[in-house]
C-alpha cells in the first residue's frame, strides 16, 4: 500500500526547499485551510496558510512549534468572525 499523500508531500517538499519536516505539523496547516475555506472562501485557504508559514518562519527555530499552534489558533479564530 502507498504512503499517505499528505506526508509524502510534506517529507518531499520539506527537503527540496531544504526545511526539516518534522516541524510541519499536518494537521494544524489543514485545519486552518479548512477554517478559512469554509468561513471565508476557498481561494483564501492557501494564501492564509502562505501568510501562516512566513509568520512561523519568523518564530526563532525553538518557538515555530508554539507558534505554529498560535498562529494557526489566531487565523481559524479570524475565519468564524469573518462576515
Amino acid at each position: 500500500m502507498s504512503e499517505p499523500i499528505a506526508p509524502a508531500v510534506r517529507r518531499n517538499a520539506a527537503s527540496e526547499l531544504e526545511l526539516d519536516a518534522d516541524a510541519v505539523d499536518i494537521a494544524t496547516v489543514l485545519n486552518v485551510a479548512r477554517d478559512v475555506a469554509h468561513q471565508v472562501a476557498r481561494p483564501a485557504a492557501p494564501l492564509s496558510t502562505f501568510l501562516l508559514g512566513v509568520a512561523v518562519g519568523r518564530a526563532s527555530e525553538a518557538d515555530a512549534s508554539a507558534e505554529l499552534a498560535a498562529r494557526a489558533r489566531a487565523l481559524s479564530e479570524l475565519a468564524e468572525r469573518w462576515e
